[in-house]
């Protein structure tokens, strides 16, 4: 599964958006050539909201454990809550291996899990765990909204 193809994907979901920030633009460099999932029905990046699903395509100073550093390889992350992440994490595998459910190395104690360049294993789920981010994304944001009337 190619990057481009999760990225439209989500795109295609219900008030979602997702940031791609490129070489030269606004954001800081090292997250250009990554990508940010966030349900934002008016377009706007939330200034107070973390995102449901992020890929990440190069290693972080405090995130090297996949090797994303290697050419072509990017990580997908999505926050599927501490529950779903013990389901889908049933046995160990090594931080670098590819097409497997793994926790995330930072967040995964907070409910998100990882999969590096998902194939035929983890393809369509991990399509499938971006909608359920993005839907659960989207009821939170529901009810701030019924909150502050």
């Amino acid at each position: 599964m190619e990057m481009q193809q999760i990225i439209e994907t989500v795109r295609g979901f219900d008030g979602a958006l997702a940031v791609t920030p490129e070489s030269g633009s606004a954001f800081p460099e090292i997250s250009w050539g990554d990508a940010y999932f966030y349900h934002a029905p008016d377009g706007r990046m939330p200034e107070r909201t973390q995102p449901y699903g992020t890929i990440v395509t190069k290693d972080y100073p405090d995130d090297a454990s996949s090797e994303l550093d290697t050419p072509g390889r990017f990580r997908v992350n999505i926050h599927v809550g501490q529950a779903r992440a013990d389901e889908l994490i049933t046995t160990a595998s090594s931080a670098t291996q590819a097409d497997v459910f793994q926790r995330h190395p930072l967040y995964g104690s907070a409910g998100w899990v990882c999969v590096i360049d998902p194939a035929e294993r983890t393809a369509d789920a991990v399509l499938a765990l971006l909608r359920e981010a993005h839907d659960a994304a989207q009821a939170r944001s529901a009810r701030r909204s019924r909150r502050s009337e």
